[in-house]
């Protein structure tokens, strides 16, 4: 779900946007909504939205005075909609190097937003992912780039187990008994040298090489789910967004290159 903040002084364009779109339609919900670019940096900062559209020409603060203060300030991740007239075109072209993304023309035509949120959720999910990775990369995976470090043989073992075996039915009890501790021991050696459970970090490494596997463009979902040890396709599904943020189907569009 796309979170996009509406900023306009007018209040009956406003209110239009906010409660006249369908915006369930198009995978999104409005989480707020400023009267002028001062009460919308407010509002930016205090909801974190994915999209922001925003008036020109607003009292007190500008909407492109609004979106150079957020990104500076670095207030929140978002995509910036300029809405605009015919005869304040040519200046909304000018915050190009703002990363505004695309310009609507008052009145706003449904079609074209919808078609613009289409594009802005394509290119979030893309993001999402690419933010996804590189987290695994340097910190969700830290614990499997070194697995020699831990003071503890038995978080040493486990570690190796997961990264040897997470293909197959991997449990804390069937590690445990090979490793011959108990249950409770080895999760309490693991909480205290990784911060995680056992379910914690297969699942972690398991979603990692989902998405390596996925990111090839070369398997089908239900492929990967079977390749990365999960039994149960609904539940790879669920897991993997849980970690990652978004559906694994956007991971495979996005390595076949659609």
């Amino acid at each position: 779900m796309i979170k996009v903040l509406i900023v306009e002084d007018e209040n009956l364009i406003r209110k239009g946007l906010v409660y006249a779109i369908n915006w369930m339609a198009m995978d999104s919900v409005v989480v707020g909504e400023g009267k002028d670019g001062r009460e919308g940096l407010e509002k930016i900062a205090q909801l974190k939205p994915d999209v922001v559209m925003t008036d020109i020409k607003m009292p007190k603060m500008s909407g492109i005075d609004m979106i150079a203060r957020a990104q500076e300030q670095q207030l929140a991740d978002f995509i910036p909609i300029i809405l605009t007239s015919y005869s304040e075109f040519e200046y909304a072209r000018k915050s190009i190097r703002l990363g505004v993304a695309e310009y609507l023309l008052k009145p706003v035509d449904e079609d074209e937003l919808a078609a613009t949120m289409k594009r802005i959720g394509e290119a979030l999910e893309k993001r999402r992912q690419e933010q996804y990775l590189r987290h695994a990369e340097e910190n969700s995976m830290a614990v499997f780039l070194q697995p020699g470090k831990f003071e503890s043989p038995y978080v040493t073992r486990a570690v190796q187990e997961i990264m040897e075996h997470y293909g197959g039915k991997l449990t804390l009890e069937g590690v445990a008994e090979k490793l011959d501790i108990s249950v409770t021991y080895l999760n309490k050696k693991l909480k205290e040298e990784t911060s995680s459970t056992f379910l914690d970090l297969l699942n972690r490494y398991r979603v990692t090489k989902a998405g390596e596997l996925l990111q090839t463009g070369r398997y089908k979902v239900y492929e990967v789910s079977d390749m990365t040890g999960f039994s149960d396709y609904k539940h790879f599904c669920a897991v993997f967004k849980k970690y990652t943020g978004t559906a694994p189907t956007g991971f495979v569009k996005t390595g076949k290159g659609e």
